[in-house]
């Protein structure tokens, strides 16, 4: 799987419904720059993910983004780099990297995330 030539890779969880329906909103928003952004399933690629220094368990608990200059960045700042590569969202981005709105989103995302693998019993402990 080559995705060196791609300026962002995300790294989502395709066997969730809802992540799969942000990855669709986000190329239909992205537009002709779609072509910008990789998106990588994690299901069933856990040795890709630790290939590139990423834990299994934490890329089902955090949305993970290479960066154009290879860095990993994870939770609200994969969310804030996605959210930049999109003109609409870019002042979203702003306001989500705010310290204070930022510590409430990634409390409230976390809760969302748990309660999703909870639901479908993919959350181990």
């Amino acid at each position: 799987m080559n995705h060196a030539n791609s300026k962002i890779c995300v790294y989502y969880d395709g066997a969730c419904p809802q992540c799969v329906k942000d990855r669709q909103n986000y190329e239909r928003l992205l537009g002709k720059s779609k072509s910008d952004v990789q998106w990588i399933d994690i299901t069933g690629n856990d040795d890709l993910l630790r290939s590139i220094g990423i834990d299994p368990k934490k890329a089902l608990m955090e949305l993970h983004v290479r960066d154009e200059k290879q860095q990993i960045l994870s939770e609200i700042d994969a969310y804030i780099l996605l959210m930049n590569k999109v003109s609409v969202l870019k002042p979203l981005a702003k306001i989500v990297g705010l310290p204070l709105i930022r510590k409430r989103i990634s409390k409230a995302y976390r809760r969302r995330v748990n309660r999703r693998l909870q639901r479908s019993g993919r959350l181990k402990e």
